[in-house]
């Protein structure tokens, strides 16, 4: 799990925001801004926002969770499909 980088009172993050943006832009870093000493927002890239929205849906689709715990049972028991199994020749 990745934690956060950096920490940042509100009022250095409100005149740096640009900067902050830019820096977080193509960067998988999360920045806590923080208020009276205590987090109270996350700052992260569109990117890596999109990727939790598209988690927390597998997460909610039951027949998707589902096949993926099957799928870890299997394989911890050792049933593997080669490649050639799964997609064809």
């Amino acid at each position: 799990m990745q934690r956060i980088q950096e920490y940042i009172p509100i009022t250095k993050a409100k005149n740096i925001l640009l900067d902050l943006v830019r820096k977080i832009k193509d960067s998988d870093d999360t920045i806590a801004i923080t208020r009276n000493g205590v987090p109270e927002a996350v700052l992260i890239s569109m990117k890596r926002f999109d990727g939790l929205l598209e988690t927390l849906d597998i997460l909610a689709d039951e027949k998707a969770m589902a096949s993926i715990k099957k799928s870890i049972r299997q394989a911890k028991k050792g049933m593997w499909l080669d490649f050639d199994e799964v997609f064809g020749k």
